[in-house]
């Protein structure tokens, strides 16, 4: 007899008829985890709050759900159906990280975030909510895993995120109570589940943030907990038009590969990619500049330039690069203006972000253009973190044989 089978988006359309349980809280985090891990050994972490959740909404009284039915993801990212090892997703995002092991045949089986509008996007894409914030989550109640990914918080760190923290008096780095700590949220992690490796990002500043300490202590930790490590900054040029330097650390288990993993970084393919190839040919007006901000934006370089500083707009050349897109850019997108004849430059439009960042064409973009501003300029250029995965995981899939 054929199994019954319910599509995904049936679940959640139950779900909106049940205003008093909204898409983006625990409840529904615990019922998509335990729902995307039936067959894997993680189910038992989610399944005691997952029925409650159940118990507690329209879906209980819906006939055609029941707790161990195969699940149709009519999604745009579903979980591969023959998992070659499993992975953890921490501070998320939007899943630029799960996308890339996902492509290389990994099953994630938790994922942390803290934003609602990128949890919202989150689970259009992946079928999943993610947890909230992980420094409220015990590490006992993260599944075991092959692989912890992390994009931790890097504001504390990078060079934008210092100067404006020194302007308004604020601690960076580790002394940001509420982000630059985070870090130690990573560890706790690695040492309660020791993965076989991790893969931790963040900006290029992290190696000479605060006199090199901050990254001498970053090293000195994940080398106590027994990893072995690995680290290089690489830039997403050579998969996007995007000049994005991040600095990538990866970490073995010295107990499972006694040092000798034979990990090498990916060499990175020849820069071929022009900003063109991202633009949409017809764009609506509301991203032309207005004539206000483009004055703005002319007087601030004008009045930086004066002082030597360097400090301006970045309007592209169709042939090369842009700069690096960050979070800010919803502000005034002045670090990334595309020309127009015969008017004021305009912004990407959100759909150029994700090409720029790597992401396919049918990742789905259910926010506001502001909240994709932010969400894209936070993410990762998705092929490089790939090119770099598959060295992990190649590694990782060789010592299951």
């Amino acid at each position: 007899m054929k199994k019954k089978v319910i599509k995904y988006s049936q679940i959640r359309e139950i779900l909106d008829f049940d205003s008093k349980k909204p898409k983006t809280d625990e409840g529904f985090a615990f019922l998509t985890h335990y729902l995307q891990n039936q067959e894997n050994g993680a189910k038992k972490y989610f399944e005691k709050k997952a029925i409650e959740f159940i118990h507690s909404t329209n879906l209980v009284n819906d006939s055609e759900f029941q707790y161990e039915l195969p699940i149709d993801y009519d999604i745009p990212f579903p979980p591969p159906k023959k998992p070659k090892f499993k992975f953890i997703d921490l501070f998320a995002g939007i899943g630029g990280f799960r996308m890339a092991f996902q492509n290389l045949k990994g099953k994630c089986v938790f994922t942390s975030e803290w934003d609602k509008f990128s949890k919202k996007t989150y689970e259009a894409n992946y079928g999943e909510i993610p947890f909230g914030d992980i420094t409220k989550i015990s590490a006992k109640d993260i599944p075991n895993h092959d692989i912890l990914l992390a994009g931790f918080p890097c504001q504390p760190f990078s060079l934008a995120g210092v100067s404006k923290k020194n302007s308004l008096g604020k601690q960076h780095g580790f002394k940001d109570e509420t982000q630059g700590t985070l870090f130690f949220d990573i560890v706790r992690i690695l040492e309660e589940k020791r993965p076989k490796a991790f893969l931790l990002e963040n900006v290029k500043n992290l190696i000479s943030h605060d006199k090199k300490n901050t990254f001498k202590v970053i090293k000195g930790t994940l080398e106590e907990l027994g990893y072995s490590l690995h680290y290089k900054i690489l830039d997403g040029k050579h998969f996007v038009p995007q000049h994005r330097e991040r600095i990538f650390i990866i970490g073995f288990d010295k107990k499972r590969f006694n040092g000798e993993e034979n990990f090498s970084f990916p060499q990175m393919p020849k820069t071929s990619h022009i900003v063109e190839e991202i633009l949409d040919k017809k764009v609506d007006e509301k991203y032309t500049l207005s004539d206000k901000l483009w004055k703005y934006l002319q007087d601030y370089a004008k009045k930086h330039k004066e002082k030597g500083n360097g400090f301006g707009f970045g309007l592209v050349n169709f042939e090369g690069i842009t700069r690096t897109i960050s979070a800010r850019y919803h502000k005034d997108g002045s670090e990334i203006l595309i020309p127009q004849e015969n008017k004021n430059p305009r912004r990407l439009t959100p759909r150029e972000c994700a090409r720029l960042q790597g992401y396919p064409e049918n990742f789905i973009i259910p926010v506001s253009d502001t909240q994709a501003y932010r969400q894209f300029g936070n993410s990762v250029v998705m092929p490089l973190v790939q090119a770099v995965g598959s060295k992990i995981t190649e590694i990782i899939i060789k010592n299951e044989l």
